[in-house]
């Protein structure tokens, strides 16, 4: 496996309607040393679909856990067993990667860990709605990470050589944070693309839209904070637990009052409720 390869794991659950996007938007990579692994997660045959909408590829890979529902981190680690890339890149099957991702990625991985990207977040119909950390390229330690990147956190791509973890199966809801805290134990720093490198859509039968999602996403983030505050997790860098404890702590508090936001404001997105209590912390600061 070249020393630049970047494997791409994509997690399928009922995605027939968006994955021949996600995929077709690795195989437009600038970047071309890629591998894909499909990973169905509702018994799905991917592979005969996705070839049906001509995509085929000798560097696509198909796996499945066997089971309907099992989950978004076990069928992520199905990949991550398996896999031998140096290099590993996070897509959702209804998200897609913009051109250039992958190339920049493996530029910055050449003196960083970790990268993260800003996100063009649309709805269901490729339409925008906003852009969530777009800014200038940056370093950003953990502790300040989340007050950059306030919504979603599958959409790094980090060096299995210098920090690797495996997603939490406790959890229901911010495995992909959970993951950065692993990742975070010996990996001090994040390079952040501030150039939107990912279209992250708004679905409506996504997760984060089901029964409950409210409620399993409350309660992740409370054992998060737990763990953080009891020093469950060591990590690299001297500021993380600190910056991540405030962050889940206003997030938590923003939680509890969106739903009288939303009553005043339909249709407000999280992150526009969200994002002015992490511009007052900092300035307060």
């Amino acid at each position: 496996m070249a020393e630049q390869t970047v494997a791409v794991v994509i997690p399928a659950y009922k995605a027939e309607r968006f994955i021949a996007e996600a995929v077709k938007s690795v195989v437009a990579q600038t970047h071309a040393d890629w591998h894909i692994w499909v990973v169905s997660d509702d018994g799905a045959d991917y592979e005969a679909l996705l070839a049906h909408a001509g995509l085929r590829d000798r560097r696509m890979h198909f796996l499945s856990t066997g089971q309907l529902g099992a989950g978004a981190s076990r069928a992520r680690n199905l990949a991550l067993d398996q896999i031998t890339a140096p290099h590993v890149a996070i897509l959702d099957a209804d998200d897609r990667l913009k051109p250039d991702k992958l190339a920049r990625a493996v530029a910055a991985l050449a003196e960083v860990p970790i990268v993260s990207s800003a996100l063009d977040v649309m709805t269901d119909r490729y339409e925008h709605l906003r852009f969530v950390g777009k800014g200038p390229d940056r370093r950003l330690t953990p502790g300040a990470y989340k007050f950059v990147n306030l919504s979603m956190d599958s959409m790094i791509v980090w060096d299995r050589r210098r920090c690797d973890a495996h997603y939490d199966l406790t959890l229901t809801n911010m495995t992909d944070l959970e993951l950065l805290l692993q990742l975070w134990r010996t990996a001090d720093v994040v390079h952040h693309l501030g150039t939107p490198q990912h279209d992250y859509l708004k679905v409506s039968t996504s997760m984060s839209n089901g029964e409950g999602f409210s409620e399993k996403m409350i309660a992740s983030k409370k054992t998060l904070l737990e763990r953080l505050e009891t020093g469950h997790y060591s990590f690299a860098a001297a500021d993380a637990a600190e910056g991540l404890i405030a962050f889940l702590q206003l997030s938590l508090a923003a939680e509890a009052a969106y739903p009288e936001a939303m009553a005043r404001r339909p249709g407000l997105l999280f992150e526009d409720h969200l994002e002015p209590r992490l511009r007052a912390y900092e300035a307060a600061r």
